[in-house]
């Protein structure tokens, strides 16, 4: 859970006193401490010296790992269930443990002991669907209009002398670590509660309950979502109900039959206020709904009316629901009138994107059913000026025979002016003539449309795409929407120049460096980063091959460069572009002679490589010495202007004492070598991890790679290095996709429970390894891990967001600040080096520098 939001509010502050006998724990420590802050995520944090931090234990993670890290970064004060040492008080000097059972169940009775200290109107909802959009329609209409008492009669309404303070849940912060979080933004201008509670299983709505403790109770609407878990709606119905347990009034949909039932069975003892289109005796009844989305209604014996600047059915639910809830907290209906046509969108599943040719596609992804479909075409209709098109999949599990269910479609078209159909699966294609639209097409699967003359001519359409999850219909969306890529390389030049200096601070003053900018510099730039080594006066730059020092040279870099891996073919662009080679072997050596004697070249700088244990490239330092330096001597083409060689292991301390016999290999090999002429030749054993391990090996100069990327080469201890490069994309669509549905190509995910699935705008294509799907990897969504869903495609991937605080547009960290590179290069059983420089060229490098 994000942090971030709390800061909108005027804190209440505890004591770790306090705090430890309202959650009844066993302290360790007794350093005084104020509380205002609760925390749940480490990479959250924002005021460390206030920040309670609840060390939950989840299926994937366990955040009593994350303590030390905390702890370095200013926090004092946690909530465990195992202390982090056997002496806390010694290893965390000035820090309070609080030591409980259950950390989320210590979590939860600090928000409702802290709940306890309001006594103003709270609303609590739930519901199956719509319970975002009534809060936050709920806030709109309620903002600003002034004061509320804290038990609120029809007669009594909102007094416009004073702005009314709304709390409310972030989002669809509605689970059992979400509500207790929203709860604790109530503040001391807390004049009204809004919260959401949502529940996936028997059980759980009697903690939400104790949490939030609504006043005033609201049910937005009963339908088939978590039903997995309950043996019948009504189960399902009477576990809601749990959270109105002594709310003062509830506010439903007494149209429908199990939610009225049920409430009769509860036995609550309330104000019912029941909404109804059809049963004039219902607390708010609704007269008449116009095309304009102009509501009638009778509330408690009073007319009012509104406009809804919105057309859908689900919408006009909502507002009901909000305009029941609204006058019984004492708005009146002028004012209700006033605000509702007012409101503003709330991202909904139903998704409207511009695509190509002139087309307006219509995603409609959450339901696979006639009902949702009858909604989306309705929908539809009101958008398309001559009727629309529809692509269908197959419906599943309707509980009717095929012929009756489609000749029931075939109604729901001609009702809403679906002008041409597409229908796409093997049941709906043998259903085809029941299917009464004239221009109707059908195909065995997407890929079959995607390839038909009907597809290749969509244009200046309005489509209506509502497919099981399982046809994939993203597919189709990906080659109709209108391209913009999302993705970016973001990189800190600042950050490489810090960390170009904390590897200096290892050196002497005298002593050279090498920055490595191979590989398009790791991926991040190489001109960019080039431009900034160059400013920072770094002796030499380096490149894999001559075309990416041409690039250089083009771009105006005029600092030394070395080619560590020249070819044969590259002799003649080495010399135009001032381009230095490494030389590894006698045939190279003999090849460059004469390319340069061809070109009456003398003296050309080279550096010569030494083989001391890589057994890759490089001179044997025991038998070719000798004979090197003879030929050296009886040529005047090229000349040593360094000798280096490669450590195998500096990264690690098992490799101590094979990293001493390389470097006593080389210090003989290359004294050697500079005995054998005048000018100073440098000698440079020293790699990222090496500067770092063996600065007392540092000689001449020294290769700075990975390390200058922000990627510790050398784990001693707290790693001082800043991230250089961030990966990120964002949120294109999401999804509710059904447990036992599967996800992309091949169908290689299949969902263990019900999920929400988001649509990334990366793929293979980009640089995201394919290994990574079918959860074999993570990304981060607002700071919190999302695992890659189905098989990774060339252009999208698909992640569970399920449980996350999200929404379409919202960044995702590929890799970067919050996400090492080093998780997805051991997710992929690799190094940082692959993941860095395989983000490909058509990913935009962002540069920025504070």
């Amino acid at each position: 859970m994000h942090l971030f939001f709390l800061a909108l509010r005027t804190i209440m502050t505890y004591s770790i006193e306090k705090v430890a006998t309202l959650i009844g724990a066993r302290r360790y420590g007794e350093a005084e401490a104020t509380i205002g802050w609760l925390l749940t995520d480490s990479r959250s944090l924002c005021f460390p010296e206030q920040t309670l931090f609840f060390a939950l234990h989840t299926q994937r993670n366990d955040g009593h790992k994350y303590i030390p890290e905390l702890y370095r970064r200013g926090v004092r004060n946690f909530v465990v269930e195992t202390p982090p040492s056997a002496s806390p008080g010694a290893d965390y000097p000035r820090a309070n443990f609080l030591q409980v059972p259950s950390t989320l169940a210590a979590l939860q009775r600090l928000a409702e002991r802290h709940r306890d200290e309001f006594s103003i109107p709270i609303v609590g909802i739930t519901g199956s669907n719509g319970k975002t959009m009534v809060k936050e329609w709920l806030y709109q209409l309620l903002s600003g209009v002034g004061s509320l008492s804290a038990h609120p009669t029809a007669s009594q309404s909102l007094s416009p002398l004073s702005p009314l303070k709304i709390t409310r849940s972030p989002r669809s912060y509605n689970s059992q670590i979400g509500v207790p979080l929203s709860v604790w933004l109530l503040g001391e201008q807390s004049r009204v509660g809004i919260f959401e509670a949502g529940i996936s299983q028997p059980g759980e709505m009697e903690a939400l309950h104790d949490i939030i403790q609504p006043t005033i109770g609201v049910f937005t609407s009963l339908g088939s979502a978590h039903q997995e878990n309950f043996r019948s709606l009504e189960e399902k119905c009477m576990e809601k109900l749990k959270l109105f347990h002594g709310t003062k009034a509830i506010v439903y949909p007494s149209d429908n039959d199990v939610v009225s039932r049920c409430i009769r069975r509860s036995g609550y003892q309330g104000e019912r206020i029941g909404w109804s289109r059809f049963d004039e005796r219902a607390e708010m009844y609704i007269t008449g709904i116009q095309d304009s989305c102009k509501i009638s209604y009778i509330y408690k014996g009073t007319q009012g009316q509104y406009t809804l600047p919105f057309i859908d059915e689900a919408s006009i639910e909502n507002s009901i629901t909000c305009a029941a809830t609204a006058l019984y907290l004492g708005l009146t209906p002028d004012e209700l009138a006033e605000r509702m046509p007012l409101l503003e969108p709330v991202a909904m599943r139903l998704e409207v994107k511009q695509g190509q040719h002139g087309l307006t596609l219509i995603n409609d992804s959450y339901n696979s059913d006639i009902n949702s479909l009858d909604i989306a075409l309705d929908f539809m209709q009101r958008r398309a000026e001559q009727g629309g098109m529809l692509i269908l999949s197959d419906i599943y599990q309707s509980g009717e025979t095929p012929a009756s269910l489609y000749r029931q479609v075939t109604d729901l078209c001609l009702k809403r002016g679906v002008s041409k159909f597409v229908g796409i699966g093997e049941e709906i294609s043998e259903q085809a003539a029941q299917i009464g639209v004239p221009d109707s097409h059908f195909y065995r699967d997407v890929e079959q449309f995607v390839a038909s003359d009907v597809f290749r001519s969509l244009h200046d359409e309005v489509i209506l795409l509502k497919g099981a999850r399982r046809f994939g219909f993203e597919r189709i969306t990906e080659l109709l929407e209108q391209k913009v890529h999302e993705t970016i390389l973001e990189v800190d030049l600042q950050a490489v120049v810090d960390n170009l200096n904390h590897f200096r601070s290892f050196l002497k003053p005298e002593t050279k460096m090498v920055c490595m900018i191979k590989a398009d510099a790791y991926g991040a730039g190489a001109i960019e980063i080039a431009k900034t080594l160059q400013d920072h006066r770094v002796d030499y730059l380096a490149v894999a091959v001559a075309d990416e020092g041409v690039a250089l040279r083009k771009a105006g870099i005029t600092a030394n460069i070395m080619v560590m891996n020249p070819e044969m073919t590259s002799f003649k662009t080495l010399f135009d572009y001032d381009l230095e080679p490494e030389v590894y072997s006698f045939r190279l050596m003999e090849a460059l002679i004469r390319a340069a004697r061809k070109e009456g070249i003398t003296g050309w700088p080279v550096h010569i490589k030494l083989d001391t244990g890589m057994h890759r490239l490089g001179f044997d330092p025991t038998a070719d010495m000798a004979a090197l330096i003879d030929r050296l001597h009886h040529q005047q083409a090229i000349i040593p202007r360094s000798v280096f060689s490669h450590f195998v292991g500096s990264d690690s301390d098992d490799f101590n004492d094979f990293s001493a016999q390389q470097f006593a290999l080389f210090d003989e090999a290359s004294r050697q070598l500079q005995s054998a002429f005048s000018h100073k030749i440098l000698r440079h054993i020293d790699n990222s991890a090496g500067i770092e391990h063996f600065p007392e090996r540092q000689m001449d100069m020294c290769r700075l790679g990975i390390g200058l990327y922000g990627v510790e080469p050398y784990h001693s201890g707290e790693s001082q290095l800043r991230v250089v490069s961030t990966l990120k994309t964002t949120i294109l669509q999401l999804r509710h996709v059904k447990a036992g549905d599967s996800i992309g190509y091949s169908r290689r995910t299949v969902l263990q429970r019900d999920s929400l699935i988001a649509a990334i705008p990366i793929g293979y294509a980009d640089g995201l390894n394919r290994r990574l799907g079918n959860r074999q990897g993570y990304c981060l969504v607002n700071g919190q891990r999302a695992d890659y869903v189905g098989n990774i495609c060339m252009d999208v991937a698909m992640i569970d967001v399920t449980g996350i605080d999200c929404a379409e547009g919202d960044m995702v960290e590929i890799f970067g600040r919050d996400l090492p590179v080093t998780v997805l290069s051991e997710q992929l059983g690799t190094i940082a080096y692959e993941v860095l420089t395989g983000v490909s060229n058509r990913v935009k490098r962002v540069y920025y520098q504070d």
